[in-house]
């Protein structure tokens, strides 16, 4: 028979063993387990989330309704400045975060400083357009008017722009321009000094604009194309292309031309006045009466189709030409 004191060893023995057993390892035993059988009609196939269901199986309609976030920090008025933390102490020194960057101070009054400009971008023309050596590209850039240039373009493609005007000073200083095509546009009208005073400028492209006047022309034109204008006769000065010795081709096709501008440069070869009004010439217009000897080999090309005038009427006009005009006979 045991004695009282042997039965409080024993229970004593059994406590410890069972309060050896982890916490966690109780808690394991203690849940119940779940029934198989509650999950049996749920169709889990139907749960994947792909770009195409995302919204379907995820409501975030009601998301922002759920949870009020508006105390969670200080509201701040448009045009104000961020409040001032609480406690100032507690924020890093700036001038230890930014040791050695140079600061950049305002003066009183003033706006904020202006960014940097980018290098190798030159002037605000290569911020529009694109500048490949001498060439600067504008083409279908919504440019309103001509932009400021690097000094030593030498080509100028304008194209498909809004355009309206070109004024005196637009290409001022650019002696070395040679070319300036400002096809398409919106041109109606055009300085008189515009071209004058470039003393490189060889080709001038104006076609599908508004000019109802021609600007006077630098003497180093070579190629002038203004088809596709509202050109009148009226709009050409008296003997406009008689100085301009180099001048070889000359396109003003689809204007409102009423005779052919005359006097015309030894040096031209292409002449094209089709569709205009022209009605009748002069029989100098392109040979010199006086003198039965004159060859005009140069000028190959004379474009006079789609305009009133019959050609038959005035044969010796073109005594002188190694063919003769594209026109009604």
């Amino acid at each position: 028979r045991m004695c009282p004191l042997g039965w409080l060893g024993v229970a004593s023995l059994c406590l410890g063993t069972l309060w050896a057993v982890p916490a966690h390892e109780r808690r394991k035993a203690e849940k119940p387990k779940a029934d198989p059988a509650l999950y049996e009609n749920l169709d889990l196939d139907n749960y994947d989330l792909t770009l195409d269901n995302y919204g379907e199986i995820l409501d975030l309609s009601n998301y922002e309704e759920l949870y009020d976030y508006g105390d969670l920090a200080p509201k701040i008025e448009v045009g104000t400045l961020a409040p001032h933390p609480k406690d100032p102490k507690n924020l890093p020194d700036p001038a230890a975060t930014t040791a050695g960057t140079p600061k950049l101070q305002p003066p009183n009054g003033a706006g904020p400083v202006p960014a940097a400009p980018i290098p190798g971008q030159g002037l605000p023309s290569c911020l529009l357009c694109l500048c490949l050596g001498t060439s600067v590209y504008c083409d279908d850039a919504d440019l309103e008017r001509i932009p400021a240039l690097p000094p030593d373009t030498a080509y100028l493609y304008a194209r498909f722009n809004r355009i309206g005007a070109v004024r005196a000073g637009d290409f001022s200083g650019l002696e070395k321009l040679r070319r300036i095509d400002l096809s398409s546009n919106s041109i109606s009208w055009a300085d008189a000094d515009a071209f004058r005073l470039l003393p490189s400028l060889q080709e001038l492209l104006l076609p599908e604009n508004r000019l109802t006047a021609l600007p006077e022309l630098p003497r180093s034109i070579v190629r002038l194309d203004a088809r596709l204008n509202r050109i009148p006769s009226a709009g050409l000065r008296p003997e406009a292309f008689r100085d301009l010795k180099q001048l070889q081709f000359l396109h003003l096709s689809d204007n409102q031309l009423d005779f052919i501008p005359a006097p015309l440069p030894e040096s031209l070869r292409s002449l094209h006045l089709q569709n205009n009004n022209i009605q009748t010439m002069h029989e100098d217009t392109f040979c010199d009466t006086q003198d039965q000897g004159q060859i005009r080999r140069a000028l190959e090309d004379i474009r006079l189709d789609g305009n009133p005038i019959n050609l038959s009427l005035f044969p010796n006009a073109f005594f002188c030409l190694p063919r003769l005009p594209t026109g009604r006979f």
